[in-house]
């Protein structure tokens, strides 16, 4: 059974309080649909009105309690769900931006991507670049890394001989550098290391004098297989008779000239075999004979100054002696490039002086293959590659040519020079009028007649030793 309360506490409300009303099952009218259920309706403002009676205040908020029926199932018709009736739906049509809103879109997209390119390329600008006048990095196509090719490990041992031959030689003055002060480092030895650095430094003239040459020095083994690596040869083009005295011009001079030392400081290419009775000494720097034990060792082969007073103390030692200049020098060795044969020869004219003044013959001698063992980076004049080398050259008084070869156990990269044949042709000797002064204008005709015969001996052999040239000969500076 149930109870009714309603009918007292909506007459008495007290004020300032919402009077709630709430009808049960039993006080509902006949039409009403039994069951409990909430029949609620928002209206605008947030108000709350009940189904049916006058509108309350505000914050009245009715609640009509009623059981709620559940209506019959009805089975869904397949034809309304699979094809719902749209005709009463509004139509939805995409609008289409106008023609000039559509332009201007794409012109700020194309804009903005113009924007972020440039920003891009700017990143890759540098003061130091705009300073050196070079290309933007963005520029620069760097070349793909060159795979490196190791050497077999089944080497046959004349061939590791030579390796080692060559090794030696390139690392000579370093080892005798370390050598030196590693003796330096043990007190015992000073009474012996510094009278011998007084002696060298100060004393010893041999150097400008024809230095110290020894047969079993210049014979010694190591330089056989030295000559074998490339292999150096020697071609001769004429008899040198053992009564005159000679100056031999050597070109090039490639990078470190190792044709010079295999054909005039040793005697595995035949040198006194072709030419009996003839001594011949190499001539370099003077601040190679700076360096101590390594200058002695450099005498033994018979290498000596390459200055003035040394040329002129050698030829006058009489008949049957004979100097061997590199003409080139360290400027030459810029231009050492494989496939070219670029000589600096125009302005040297020293080593015509020097065969003029002591009567000496002059003979050309021009080697295939010199600039061939090493590459070079490209130093064209102007770059500041070129200018860098040129500054070394006037303060050090030689230059540091950056170059590359092979290693000792690969064939692709490091200081070691790469195996190909040195052919050096030892032209015909030129006869000269001895003059103690002589004129500039025979002294040019002498230089002309030594440069005439180098081209001879170029257009002779070039089709045999330098088949691989990209340019012929070239006479510079």
């Amino acid at each position: 059974m149930s109870t009714s309360s309603s009918s007292a506490s909506s007459g008495r409300s007290s004020p300032g309080t919402s009077p709630v009303t709430t009808h049960s099952a039993l006080d509902s009218d006949p039409g009403t649909p039994s069951g409990l259920g909430l029949n609620v309706k928002l209206e605008a403002f947030g108000r709350i009105r009940p189904d049916d009676g006058p509108s309350p205040a505000p914050s009245l908020i009715t609640l009509h309690s009623s059981l709620p029926t559940t209506p019959e199932p009805q089975p869904p018709n397949e034809a309304e769900s699979e094809f719902p009736d749209l005709s009463d739906a509004p139509t939805m049509r995409r609008r289409k931006p106008p023609a000039r809103m559509a332009m201007t879109t794409l012109e700020n997209r194309a804009t903005t991507q113009k924007t972020k390119t440039k920003k891009k390329a700017n990143r890759h600008k540098s003061p130091l670049l705009d300073a050196l006048k070079l290309p933007p990095l963005s520029e620069i196509s760097l070349p793909r890394p060159a795979q490196i090719k190791f050497a077999p490990l089944h080497i046959p041992p004349h061939r590791r001989l030579q390796t080692f031959a060559i090794l030696a030689w390139t690392l000579l003055m370093p080892l005798c550098l370390m050598l030196y002060f590693y003796c330096f480092s043990i007190p015992a030895l000073w009474p012996i290391l510094l009278p011998y650095t007084i002696w060298a430094l100060v004393i010893d003239k041999a150097p400008f004098k024809g230095g110290r040459p020894k047969r079993w020095a210049r014979r010694f083994p190591l330089w056989k297989y030295f000559c074998q690596y490339y292999p150096c040869s020697m071609i001769k083009e004429a008899d040198l008779p053992a009564d005159r005295t000679y100056v031999f011009g050597y070109h090039p001079h490639g990078i470190i000239s190792m044709g010079a030392v295999a054909t005039f400081a040793t005697e595995y290419t035949g040198f006194s075999d072709n030419y009996p009775g003839i001594k011949s000494h190499l001539l370099t720097l003077d601040s190679n004979f700076g360096i101590p034990v390594y200058r002695e060792l450099l005498m033994f082969q018979g290498i000596c100054s390459v200055s003035k007073r040394s040329c002129r103390n050698i030829l006058r030692k009489g008949p049957g002696n004979a100097i061997t200049i590199v003409v080139g020098g360290a400027a030459e060795s810029l231009n050492a490039h494989p496939g070219t044969q670029d000589l600096t020869l125009k302005k040297r004219f020293g080593f015509i002086k020097v065969a003029i003044r002591e009567g000496a013959q002059l003979v050309p001698v021009f080697s295939f293959g010199e600039n061939d063992i090493y590459e070079q980076l490209s130093n064209e004049k102007g770059t500041t590659v070129f200018k860098l080398q040129k500054g070394f050259q006037k303060i050090f008084g030689f230059t540091l040519p950056l170059f590359h070869g092979r290693g000792i156990f690969n064939y692709s990269l490091g200081l070691m020079p790469y195996r190909h044949p040195i052919v050096s042709v030892v032209g015909r000797p030129i006869d000269v009028v001895q003059s103690n002064n002589p004129s500039d204008e025979y002294v040019q005709e002498v230089h002309a007649q030594y440069i005439e015969e180098l081209m001879r001996i170029w257009d002779k052999y070039k089709d045999i030793y330098a088949k691989t040239r990209t340019r012929e000969l070239r006479v510079i500076e």
